[in-house]
């Protein structure tokens, strides 16, 4: 007899993995969609990613936060969040952000620095779709 280890979330809890589930090895795009989530809904201040941003990025943050779609009633979570390699020392990342019943998407482009830290060089964010 073989025995099956089956689990279940616990009510009310969706969007979080079933206990004793695998997850995906986490990477520094899912680290920065976090951050820019939490500062573009205003759960922090722009200035949190001030070290994490290059060039224009930090302009395009400064404009986009305080007018951003991802300020609503209902606080916004991060679907999904995947990444591209268009080479070495980059990643082109995406991220699905679901606010209640609308869905919005957040792209953001991240280079590897001499430091072998990652900064964000740019932004997108595309406003919610019901």
């Amino acid at each position: 007899m073989t025995r099956t280890r089956t689990t279940t979330r616990p009510p009310g809890r969706r969007d979080q993995p079933a206990p004793g589930a695998r997850r995906r090895p986490r990477g520094p795009h899912d680290w920065f969609a976090e951050r820019l989530l939490a500062v573009l809904s205003g759960r922090r201040p722009v200035h949190s990613l001030l070290g994490h941003t290059v060039g224009p990025a930090y302009e395009q943050l400064i404009t986009l936060a305080p007018t951003d779609p991802l300020r609503d009633r209902l606080t916004p979570v991060l679907r999904h969040c995947g990444r591209f390699y268009p080479g070495p020392g980059v990643i082109e990342a995406f991220a699905r952000v679901a606010t209640g019943d609308r869905v919005s998407a957040m792209a953001f482009r991240l280079e590897l620095g001499p430091d072998l830290r990652w900064r964000c060089a740019a932004i997108e964010i595309h406003g919610p779709r019901p």
